[in-house]
Formats: structure tokens, sequence, C-alpha cells
């Protein structure tokens, strides 16, 4: 029978090395906080219990993580790793298993914690790596049996551990009764006069307990970010294992290094996607759809064969059909393209239903607006849907022509068939079949003469 498996994340670093008001583990890779994506991977393993130590000065942390269910440890002052696991250990049954992340590796996958997990020993247990350059880690120093006697710090190695290359990742896993009795016999001997979480594998090497070291198959996933030049490593790294899951899934990507994809994407088959262009929160694309350049999708879902070109930016906001958008058009929550519909160059729509085969193809605004089919809306149109307190509805029917230039004040209901004059302010409902024009009377002032400069 497994016993449960509690999970330790510490996120109490204050980060003093990225320069920034934001605490460490705030700092974003793929648009959402480091710690959101290692407590997303934590959440793979189904925890018995997540426990996230803490500086209680930094009340950011907990509201950044409220979406998940965790027990909160305290750590202050902050004495060190082994420190703050002892913080966590009150919260955590006897017969648990014990597993340490740490709030800034966002790489980090959950299978290669299920192979640390698997790993048969009844001891301690530290995913490790293997690295080129170990310089900054602490060094796994072994037996002749393989069984890991020790992790050093870089600052407290000697010459010949230094030259080791196989590295400490800080994930750890054991029995709690074993944490315990090793974390109870810490010292702050050392040159930062910290409690080591490290130095448990020394001290139970010496108590007679099983110690293994578990070498990880991609070392870049298990590196963190102590400043802004990491943290841009691990987002470059992120961005490019994000374009290879799309090609995976069939999506052809102009350029793999400029897409950002900044959530969760789901696309059907034949999808192309441009270079520069974001992908944030949950975007779905269906079947053929294409986006053009510098696009920002952000929480949209793209039905087969829309199209959207360069340099739009898009919110949730989705089609229902094959339609067509941009360039360089805003289309904002609470709209909906229906099939053939098109928003062109320089148009934006807001709470907006735009219906089938109906056209807005240059530089308007369509708020609050409900869209019958067959519409065409002319260059400058706008819906005046704000009175300066509240929002109100345009209503335009079915197979209606609106002249360039008009202002539809809210609420107005445009009837089926009606056709409004270009240049046109539309503050009554117009009549169905009929056209509607409102604009002043043209007139030329014959002795007009245009004043000179003196």
């Amino acid at each position: 029978m497994h016993k449960p498996l509690h999970i330790i994340i510490l996120a109490a670093g204050a980060g003093t090395r990225m320069k920034s008001q934001v605490p460490k583990v705030l700092q974003t890779v793929g648009g959402r906080p480091m710690i959101i994506h290692v407590l997303g991977t934590a959440m793979q393993l189904q925890p018995a219990g997540v426990h996230v130590v803490f500086n209680p000065d930094v009340p950011e942390v907990p509201a950044a993580c409220a979406a998940y269910d965790i027990t909160w440890a305290p750590q202050k002052p902050q004495l060190g790793t082994g420190h703050a696991v002892q913080q966590a250990m009150p919260g955590i049954p006897d017969d648990a298993d014990v597993l340490v992340l740490y709030g800034d590796i966002p790489l980090l996958e959950g299978d290669v914690l299920q192979t640390l997990i698997e790993a048969p020993t009844t001891g301690l247990k530290v995913l490790t790596m293997d690295v080129a350059n170990p310089r900054g880690y602490g060094r796994i120093v072994r037996d002749g049996s393989d069984g890991v006697t020790g992790i050093v710090e870089e600052r407290d190695a000697t010459a010949a551990q230094k030259a080791i290359t196989e590295v400490n990742s800080g994930v750890i896993l054991g029995p709690r009764k074993v944490l315990v009795s090793c974390l109870d016999n810490l010292a702050s001997d050392n040159s930062q006069s910290e409690y080591y979480l490290t130095d448990i594998f020394s001290i139970a090497y010496m108590k007679g307990i099983e110690t293994i070291g578990v070498v990880a198959p991609v070392a870049d996933d298990l590196e963190g970010a102590n400043d802004r030049i990491q943290l841009a490593e691990l987002e470059r790294r992120y961005r490019m294992k994000k374009a290879a899951e799309l090609m995976r899934e069939g999506v052809q990507l102009a350029d793999p290094q400029r897409v950002d994809v900044r959530g969760s994407v789901m696309a059907g088959s034949d999808v192309y996607i441009d270079i520069n262009v974001i992908l944030e929160g949950d975007v779905s694309l269906g079947d053929g759809v294409h986006i053009g350049p510098g696009c920002v999708l952000t929480n949209c879902q793209l039905a087969a064969g829309t199209r959207v070109h360069a340099y739009s930016v898009l919110e949730g906001m989705r089609t229902t059909g094959a339609c067509e958008i941009g360039p360089f058009a805003r289309v904002r929550p609470g709209t909906e393209l229906m099939q053939g519909s098109k928003v062109g160059n320089f148009v934006e729509a807001k709470n907006t239903s735009l219906g089938r085969n109906s056209k807005a193809s240059h530089l308007s605004y369509l708020g609050d607006s409900s869209i019958g089919d067959g519409v065409n809306i002319g260059a400058g149109t706008i819906t005046c849907n704000y009175d300066g307190a509240n929002k109100h509805r345009t209503v335009i029917e079915d197979d209606v022509f609106i002249g360039s230039d008009t202002q539809l004040v809210a609420p107005v209901t445009i009837g089926e068939g009606a056709d409004i004059g270009a240049g046109s302010t539309i503050t009554k409902d117009a009549p169905a079949g009929k056209l509607t024009v409102s604009r002043a009377r043209q007139v030329t002032i014959r002795s007009w003469k245009r004043p000179e400069k003196k």
C-alpha cells in the first residue's frame, strides 16, 4: 500500500537579484507566475496535501495561489532551506512521504517526479542533474556503491568537489520520519550561517540510511531563475517547448522561435500560425484556421476556416463559422462572428454579434450590438452605446445597408432591409425597407472668402 504523498514547495525567498518589487516566485514564465507552474505539476501527482512555505510579510504569494488548496507555512526569519522545510513538517502526518519542490522551477514536469517517486528505497532520494557547467550548484558526492554521501554547496566545496558535474536540483523525497530525524541534526556552521536542507544527506548517510540520487533526463527542465537573465532563458525554453507541442499536434508554425503560448491551445488540422503571434489563456483553433503575423489572441474560440489577418488583437470572442478578421482589427469580449462575416481593418467590436455574411470592412466601432445576416456597415460607422452612465444596445436587422460615417445612437433599432444614408445621425428607430437620412441641408455661401495670413 502506497504511503500518502505530501508536497512542500519552498517559496519564501526574496529574490533580491531580480531587483524587483515582485516576489521571485511570482515572476512570470509563459504569462503565469513560476509558482503556478510548479503547483500545476504538483497537482498532477494527486498529493494528499500541498504545503507552501512563504514569507508572511509577502501576502501577494498566497493571494496569487488562492485557487489551490494549500496549507501555508510561514517562515520568519528565513534561516535557510532546512529551516524552511521544518516549518511545514507539523502539518504532515507521520506515515507520509514528503516531496520537496521549489517555487522557481516552472519547467519541471510530472513524469520526471514520478520517476523519482518510483525509485526503490526506504531512505532519501534526490533528483540530480548532469551539467556541462556546474558553477553555482551544490555538487553530488557519491561513494563506491553509488550512494549519495552528501551534497556540498559550491561556496563550501573543495577544488576536487567543484570538478563534479552531477549537481543538486533541490528536489528531495523521503519518509517524513527520516526527514525529521535528519532535520533535527542540522547545524548552521557554514559560510552563510544557514540550515542547509542538503546537509540531511550526509547526516542520513552517517546514520546508515540509504541515500540515492536519480539523474533527470533533461537537466534544463530543472533549472530555476535567480536573476532576469536566467528568467529570460526559462522563458525561451518554455516558448520552444510549447511550440514543439503545437507542431506535434500538426500545427504549422512559420517560425517556432517567434510564437508565444501563454496558456492552453487546442488546435485542429492544418492550422497555420505566422510569426510574432501571442496566444494567451484558453485558445481553440478549428481546422484550417490561419493566424497572420503579429496577432494577439486571448481566450478565443475560432471556428474552422477562420482567417485572422496581420496585427489583429482578439480577446474573449468566438467565431461560429469561417469568417475574416483584420488586418489591424480589435475584437473584444462578448463578440460572436458568424459564417461569412467580416471585421476589417481598424474595426473594433465589443459585446456584438455579427450575423452570417455581414461585413464591417473599415474604420468602425460596433459596441453592444446585435447585427443580423447580410448587413453592410459602411466605413466610419459608430454605434454610440454609452450615454456617460449606462450602456445601451443597437439592433440592426437582416439585409440592412448602413452608409459611411453614420452614428447610431443607442438604444435604436434599424428594421430589416432598411437603408441609412451616409453621414446620418440616427437617434430614432428606422423602419424596415425604407431609406432613412438624417443630415443638415447642404448650403453654399457664395460670398465666402478664405482668410489670408497677415
